[in-house]
């Protein structure tokens, strides 16, 4: 056998041997694994930033003389109107879309769990063409209708609210439509509490359609909505189907967002990006149409599925999204390996209004699923208020980049020399 040390031999060779199942991850872990970006913690710059606390902190000073005493870390406020929603912290539940990992109990799960925090919850592209609607003859349990229900059911009054995703094939399906005419979200639309996010391409696979395994039956049912492809080989029960990501230019999503206020009037138009290098102008775009949310995936973003080479080296890192994007007045909501407070901190710190959480709350209610995610977010809210009180700022809104330091920066003397 010949080598070529030089070369990435098994990931070659892994080619020559399976063909095109080999650029995808192993198809043996779909169903059990939430996929994504193969990033360490130390070259992820968002992670490798400091938060750096000043020694003078006129803000504590200012909340002194409101509070009559000296401020505590109980005295940061959390509470955020993010997308025209308000939600009791910067946090928001990321969708899930049609990946099977949703399935069995844990979309719904987490949906009730969702409800009970009083956090925006969006349900992702795909699940009525691939699990239906969740009427009479659907299976509630995995359809649209059921997290729809289940989250109305356990959501104070005047929190949160839910957001329902559409793709092209979902437009096909009509979702918008069923939903906004549905006794079930009827108490969600009239309090103000029902968005449509339109998708503007994938968070973790810019450019590309969401993707799922199929078994053989499973893929016969859809093949007139999906491409599906022989990628992992003829002699296999799984077979890929992909969905179109959609044609946007300016003036193709300004219409779209106009049709969605013309068309929808009572819901919150809301649309998601996926981390291109012209994100900063597509989200100026969509701000000025009437959006009323923009949500940023970074590269990090998880996803169901995707080709390995997507998850590794296509999309800008979250980071970077955030510097292009910068502050902003309306709603910039960001995900992208979130599940503690200091990665939260620093995007709002950069301009983000909120974070969502998705492969940690899946894993959250798959560790618990009657209190898991419930119990994440609750110590994801205590570090926020822990690391903005030693930063002296009880409001969120008062964070800027001033407060993060990254590697390799120069210090303010440094920078004004």
């Amino acid at each position: 056998m010949i080598t070529a040390r030089q070369l990435p031999e098994d990931a070659i060779r892994a080619r020559a041997r399976e063909g095109s199942a080999a650029i995808f991850p192993d198809v043996g872990g779909y169903g059990r694994t939430l996929f994504g970006a193969d990033v360490d913690s130390g070259t992820d710059e968002l992670d490798r930033a400091r938060i750096v606390p000043p020694v003078f902190v006129p803000r504590r000073l200012e909340k002194m003389f409101d509070l009559a005493r000296e401020p505590v870390y109980g005295d940061v406020g959390l509470t955020t109107v993010l997308g025209g929603f308000t939600a009791p912290s910067p946090v928001f539940l990321c969708a899930f879309g049609s990946t099977q990992v949703a399935g069995s109990g844990l979309g719904i799960a987490a949906s009730e769990q969702a409800g009970r925090l009083g956090m925006p919850m969006v349900i992702g592209e795909n699940v009525v063409p691939m699990h239906g609607y969740g009427r009479m003859g659907e299976s509630a349990e995995d359809g649209l209708l059921g997290r729809i229900r289940a989250y109305a059911g356990a959501v104070p009054d005047g929190l949160g609210g839910v957001v329902v995703q559409q793709s092209t094939e979902d437009a096909d399906a009509e979702v918008w439509n069923l939903v906004y005419s549905d006794p079930s979200a009827t108490k969600l639309l009239e309090s103000g509490r029902l968005a449509f996010e339109l998708k503007v391409g994938q968070g973790a696979k810019p450019g590309l359609g969401g993707m799922t395994v199929l078994s053989r039956t499973a893929a016969g049912e859809v093949a007139e909505q999906y491409t599906v492809d022989e990628a992992f080989g003829t002699d296999t029960a799984m077979v890929l189907r992909s969905s179109s990501p959609g044609t946007f230019t300016g003036e193709i999503l300004r219409q779209q967002i106009h049709l969605m206020r013309n068309n929808y009037p009572r819901a919150r138009a809301w649309v998601k990006l996926h981390p291109g290098r012209d994100v900063d102008e597509a989200a100026r775009v969509a701000w000025a149409a009437g959006a009323d949310a923009v949500t940023v995936d970074g590269a990090e973003g998880g996803t169901g599925w995707a080709p390995s080479v997507f998850l590794d080296q296509v999309g800008l890192p979250l980071v970077e999204c955030l510097r292009r994007v910068g502050k902003h007045d309306a709603s910039l909501l960001v995900s992208g390996r979130i599940w503690e407070g200091s990665r939260a901190l620093k995007c709002l710190a950069m301009g983000a209004s909120a974070v969502g959480l998705g492969r940690a709350a899946l894993l959250a209610v798959d560790e618990d699923a009657t209190e898991g995610l419930v119990r994440l977010v609750r110590c994801l809210e205590l570090e926020l208020r822990l690391l903005a009180s030693a930063l002296g700022k009880y409001d969120l809104a008062d964070l800027t980049p001033d407060d993060l330091w990254f590697p390799g920066s120069s210090g303010p003397k440094e920078q004004d020399a």
